[in-house]
């Protein structure tokens, strides 16, 4: 296989939004724990992934969390959208023809040159960052608090995803 046919190849394969997925070749979620009731929540796109998909899957993603580490309710303390920024360029090929006529002493010709590819693309690859802090019931704290059971129902139905299991 040509290596042009197995960047195609990768390509095709890859040009899917990202999945609520632990983080991979083409992205994912990613927490780290910072205390006993509070993480860090990421989730990375690929290039085909919409900022809003992002932010929506970290925010499942929390609630996720939340649920398997035994908790009902969470507020976002911190939250941060950003992007990486790269460039794709495919190679370009040439290919050239032409004729020559002869008559005498002089010689006529013409040529044609064809160029196919070359082109370069910006990737926009979203990522979204939340700190989640965790309560068992709904805590009276001045904060948008969310039901983590309602936001896996919601998020869950919207991006086909049951909280609790991952691919």
């Amino acid at each position: 296989m040509s290596k042009l046919s197995a960047i195609l190849m990768v390509l095709i394969l890859s040009g899917c939004a990202t999945a609520y997925q632990p983080t991979g070749f083409s992205g994912g979620f990613s927490e780290i724990q910072l205390a006993d009731n509070v993480w860090q929540v990421s989730f990375e796109g690929n290039g085909y992934t919409k900022d809003k998909r992002a932010r929506d899957l970290a925010l499942l993603r929390s609630a996720d969390l939340t649920l398997q580490q035994g908790y009902t309710h969470f507020f976002i303390a911190d939250s941060a959208n950003s992007h990486e920024l790269s460039t794709f360029t495919m190679p370009a090929t040439s290919y050239t023809t032409g004729s020559i006529y002869g008559s005498g002493r002089y010689a006529y010709g013409n040529a044609t040159t064809t160029t196919y590819g070359g082109g370069t693309s910006l990737i926009k690859k979203p990522e979204t960052t939340n700190v989640v802090h965790m309560f068992r019931g709904k805590p009276d704290v001045p904060f948008m608090v969310y039901e983590a059971g309602f936001i896996c129902t919601s998020f869950g139905q919207k991006y086909d995803v049951t909280c609790g299991v991952t691919k």
